[in-house]
């Protein structure tokens, strides 16, 4: 695909927003980066979106979003070093 002109990107753009909103009302931690599976209701604007969009910028964008969801944990006082050790700890309990 070469690269986009300004129909394209609004449309590939367009594509991803309404991806997200999906995502954001069905699956809201959902993490495209993680390999988890594709919430059923979002699908076909999966499809949508990374027909519209070359590959990178699809790459891109799943970073993106994953990234945007890191930063908003932190600022709630996430702490993952905190998460890694409670999960090691029922590990061990089991």
């Amino acid at each position: 695909m070469s690269f986009p002109d300004k129909a394209e990107r609004a449309k590939c753009w367009n594509n991803r927003d309404e991806y997200w909103k999906c995502l954001d009302q069905h699956a809201p931690k959902h993490s495209s980066t993680s390999g988890e599976k594709v919430p059923s209701a979002c699908q076909s604007l999966r499809k949508a979106f990374e027909q519209s969009c070359p590959g990178q910028w699809v790459k891109h964008f799943d970073r993106k979003r994953t990234y945007e969801q890191f930063k908003e944990k932190m600022a709630t006082g996430y702490d993952p070093l905190e998460e890694r050790t409670k999960a090691q700890a029922q590990q061990q309990a089991k």
